[in-house]
């Protein structure tokens, strides 16, 4: 069963083999199914991956463990031995999960929160999943990101479990979002962007990746009333961990903010 918002291991193992070694540590705070912990076995590192959902755990659980039968005989006579972890948990006790599980810092972050709460609108997308009776929303959970219908407070908690990962993240370690824009309530809603500012206050950006999906078929939006694009690619979003920038960084973020309001309203702001 796939989750309804899932993103390829062949995406996430050219990530992970690029900004890790073998037997480096990686972390996925959002592990909805399980893909990044499948990329971190198949190419010998290890994981841990935390997901709020009881549900998605052990959809990510049981196909983790399908991946290690199939590979078993293969890795044993390699002789390579790596930990894949499963958390049930909130990420914004990674703090607390981290000391109770005393993990060790990771070298590399690759994850997709919730875009929003898209899946709560995306009704003509997920018309198949609901003819086959599968899950359409991450979950019902009120702590889950995708259940927060308030667009600024969601870029908040977003920000404030970043804040967070960014603790347990070896110091000139990376993290990868995977994100994209949204178009809802009849206008695009910069997400991918709006998480590139908000997370750089801390987060030393460093690039961008496009993710193309060109299997995602064409849907007639908006037809004869007004212009709807189809969105067929999602922001690969490159971060850096740099302690000797962090000041840096949280300065300069302030200081554009400061500028931008004060060009709009032309009034004195003070931080």
């Amino acid at each position: 069963i796939k989750h309804p918002a899932s993103f390829p291991e062949s995406l996430v193992k050219e990530f992970i083999e690029f900004f890790t070694k073998r037997g480096e540590w990686v972390l996925d705070p959002f592990l909805g199914s399980g893909s990044t912990l499948i990329a971190a076995y198949e190419t010998g590192r290890n994981g841990i991956g935390i997901e709020i959902s009881d549900y998605w755990a052990g959809i990510a659980k049981k196909r983790l463990d399908e991946v290690r039968r199939q590979k078993k005989i293969t890795y044993y006579l390699e002789g390579e031995e790596t930990k894949q972890i499963i958390i049930v948990g909130d990420s914004r006790e990674i703090d607390k999960i981290w000391m109770e599980n005393d993990f060790p810092k990771v070298k590399f972050v690759i994850t997709s929160p919730p875009y929003w709460n898209q899946l709560k609108r995306n009704y003509i997308r997920q018309r198949k999943r609901v003819e086959k009776k599968l899950p359409t929303t991450y979950s019902e959970d009120p702590r889950d990101l995708g259940n927060i219908d308030d667009y600024e407070r969601f870029l908040l908690e977003q920000k404030l479990i970043f804040d967070k990962v960014y603790e347990v993240v070896q110091d000139k370690g990376y993290l990868v979002v995977i994100t994209n824009n949204i178009y809802a309530d009849g206008k695009l809603y910069p997400l991918a962007f709006d998480t590139l500012i908000t997370l750089s206050e801390r987060w030393v950006p460093k690039d961008e990746k496009l993710w193309l999906q060109d299997d995602k078929p064409l849907i007639p939006l908006g037809v004869y009333t007004s212009y709807v694009g189809n969105r067929h690619h999602q922001y690969c979003l490159i971060f850096q961990k740099d302690e000797e920038r962090r000041d840096e960084m949280r300065k300069d973020i302030l200081k554009r903010v400061k500028e931008l309001y004060q060009r709009l309203f032309n009034k004195s702001w003070s931080f």
